[in-house]
């Protein structure tokens, strides 16, 4: 899901997020008896970035801030990336100022805020990142811009949606220092402080720029030249030219040559590029800027007379890092590309992602006849997502997007004779065996039943003639499979389908006079569908449906999936359930430790239901036929479990694919 602030003027500002889930309770798993290994995760490579800093004097010791709470770092100047830590618990903080102490390396702040809730908070760690203690002067503050004194390092400036905060003892104390309450000093989006003086501060809001000279005591509006209403977003000063001001703002990029007494507007950026979200300047040559965009890189090598644009326009930039001993190699912490890299100054870029994955993977397909072949689907990606394949258990990754334009994959399945079906955001795609391209399969040839009327040797009798419907084509989002069959079943917004073609054309609509299914399984003859508030049944593969029972302690439920001797299993808010006769009764699970279930899988393999919950981090394997169960805590919240051969897997909600590490002990509990 993408999150958008509207600029001024009706532009849209993109802020990529994942919003919570907001449930009333839950049970969590309790924690193992012994600590077992963390899950690693494998990838596929790439995601959200954020921020980008260096170690001063180690340019090739690189920090990563994302949008859920992780520090990555690099020591080969970005070449290859590994997760460093967490913020903490929360999965929320969006990490967009990371600043390193020049004056001791270990000493690194970390500023953080949330999406759709004014909270985030600073946080500074003493040994180079691993980590982390909150500074509570601030805590509960969005904090959209974050800056240190060129001057003294003790000097740090904080922009919140409150104000501007200033602390002189190296964030143990904070101080307003804009007016409380100030209808105009708030949502400070962009902090500058002067090189030598570090009480001349700049500040930039959702409503134009202001400054102080004086450490916060007195503030001015600092708006001739530039158009009224404009949120900036990023300010620079020129650390030989102090004078030298650069600021951009929804209406484009503004340069003052009188420190911000009068600016003017740049005209080299088209006003289509206008959201400049990040300016930067060449520590060595100063006429040197690049502007971070989200329609591109932009640069300059005239001082802002003329720009330049160096990449595509689809690339959304949130930052941009230019090496001090080296700079022609530049980085972009971009949305859904992760890490561009370029070493001919922006003429050229490419991924630079090895060990960074931030993808929301919401399919997991491992391949029946290779274990090591897994396909994974992602979604808020666009071109940079859609589905993913490894042919060597996670080790590395290939984009498989071809033909999907785009569109978001939630679910992922593969028929007997290997094809892989895609249920998208917006249809059906097939993948064949060996193609390299996903088709459509999305017509909706349904058969009408009508009753006409002729006249039978004298006598006017109603005959029922079916007739072809008019062909429609599926679309919407696409919620589930089931394959495993000759008919197969899935699961729409627009209700549930049927093909006994392999796809080429699929029969049916809303059952029982709803749509909203969110998972379907199928045994033999049998079909299942399970929404929110019920459960569809069909014996007779789908030509008739009718409601099954369900148990009135139910809630909400999320998954449904039939084991072979036709148990059909049920995850649910209250846990798990089953039926051995289809409906008539039900049996709970009542001592698993873990509830709002909304992964659930029979492994055939393994003979074990797999569950997991989006509000966890937890996996468990219940046995069948003793209903005792194994779990293990992966460190990472999960959306699915899959088993690989010899090694389980997990697709995590915000951190790609996770892998089991070997030979680990698993907690036993009984039923």
């Amino acid at each position: 899901m993408r999150f958008w602030r509207r600029c001024p003027g009706g532009s849209l500002l993109p802020v990529r997020r994942l919003q919570p889930l907001l449930l009333a309770f839950f049970v969590f798993a309790l924690p193992l008896l012994w600590a077992q290994p963390p899950w690693t995760t494998v990838g596929p490579e790439g995601g959200d970035a954020r921020s980008i800093a260096a170690v001063p004097g180690l340019p090739q010791h690189l920090y990563l801030g994302t949008t859920n709470s992780w520090i990555y770092e690099s020591v080969d100047g970005g070449a290859s990336w590994h997760r460093l830590s967490k913020l903490d618990a929360s999965d929320d903080l969006v990490v967009d100022h990371i600043v390193v102490d020049p004056a001791n390396s270990a000493v690194v702040y970390a500023a953080a805020w949330m999406v759709d809730h004014p909270d985030g908070g600073l946080w500074i760690s003493h040994d180079g990142g691993r980590n982390w203690d909150e500074l509570m002067g601030l805590h509960g503050q969005s904090i959209r811009s974050f800056a240190m004194a060129p001057s003294n390092p003790a000097f740090l400036v904080a922009g919140t949606l409150q104000g501007v905060f200033r602390s002189s003892d190296a964030g143990a104390t904070w101080t307003q220092i804009s007016p409380v309450g100030s209808r105009e000093i708030h949502e400070v989006e962009s902090l500058a402080i002067d090189p030598g003086n570090p009480d001349v501060i700049y500040a930039g809001t959702w409503h134009l720029p202001w400054k102080t000279t004086d450490g916060g005591k007195s503030w001015y509006n600092i708006k001739r030249g530039v158009i009224d209403d404009s949120d900036v977003f990023s300010i620079i000063i020129d650390p030989e030219k102090p004078h030298v001001i650069y600021a951009s703002a929804c209406s484009g990029i503004y340069k003052s040559e009188s420190a911000g007494e009068l600016f003017h507007k740049i005209q080299g950026i088209p006003s289509t590029a206008r959201r400049t979200r990040v300016l930067r300047q060449d520590p060595l040559h100063r006429e040197v800027v690049y502007a971070g965009t989200t329609e591109g890189l932009y640069k300059t090598m005239d001082g802002g007379r003329t720009f330049k644009r160096m990449t595509s326009a689809g690339v959304i930039i949130n930052d941009v890092h230019v090496d001090p001993d080296n700079p022609q190699h530049v980085l972009l912490a971009t949305d859904r590309g992760g890490i561009l890299a370029s070493d001919d100054g922006g003429t050229t870029f490419k991924a630079s992602n090895a060990g960074f994955s931030e993808r929301k993977v919401e399919a997991l397909l491992v391949d029946r006849s290779n274990p090591r072949r897994i396909y994974a689907g992602v979604v808020n990606d666009k071109t940079y997502g859609g589905a993913f394949v490894s042919q060597n258990g996670g080790v590395n990754w290939q984009q498989v997007a071809a033909g999907l334009d785009g569109r978001d994959v939630f679910a992922l399945a593969q028929a007997q004779d290997g094809t892989i079906l895609a249920g998208t955001n917006d249809g059906i795609f097939a993948l064949p065996p060996d193609a390299t391209a996903w088709e459509p399969r999305n017509t909706i040839a349904n058969t009408l039943v009508k009753t006409a009327t002729e006249r039978v040797h004298g006598t006017t009798i109603n005959i029922e003639k079916r007739v072809k419907d008019k062909l429609r084509q599926i679309d919407g989002r696409i919620y589930s499979f089931d394959l495993s069959g000759s008919a197969w079943l899935v699961s729409t917004a627009g209700g549930l389908f049927t093909s006994s073609d392999h796809g080429t054309t699929w029969q049916g609509g809303p059952v029982l006079g709803v749509v909203g299914y969110l998972s379907v399984t199928a045994h033999e003859s049998i079909m299942a569908a399970a929404r929110p508030d019920g459960v569809a049944l069909s014996r007779d593969g789908g030509q008739t449906w009718w409601p099954m029972g369900i148990p009135t302690a139910l809630t909400r439920i999320h998954r449904i999936a039939f084991a072979p001797d036709g148990t059909l299993w049920l995850g649910a808010r209250e846990g798990v359930y089953l039926t051995r006769d289809l409906g008539k009764s039900w049996l709970w699970i009542k001592r698993l430790p873990l509830y709002d279930l909304d992964g659930l899988y029979f492994d055939t393999k393994l003979n074990r239901v797999l569950v997991s919950s989006r509000r966890s981090d937890f996996v468990y394997a219940i046995n069948p036929e003793d209903m005792t169960w194994k779990s293990w805590r992966t460190g990472f919240r999960l959306s699915m479990v899959r088993n690989a051969g010899d090694r389980l897997l997990a697709a995590s909600l915000y951190n790609g694919v996770l892998v089991e590490p070997r030979a680990v002990g698993a907690e036993v509990g009984l039923k």
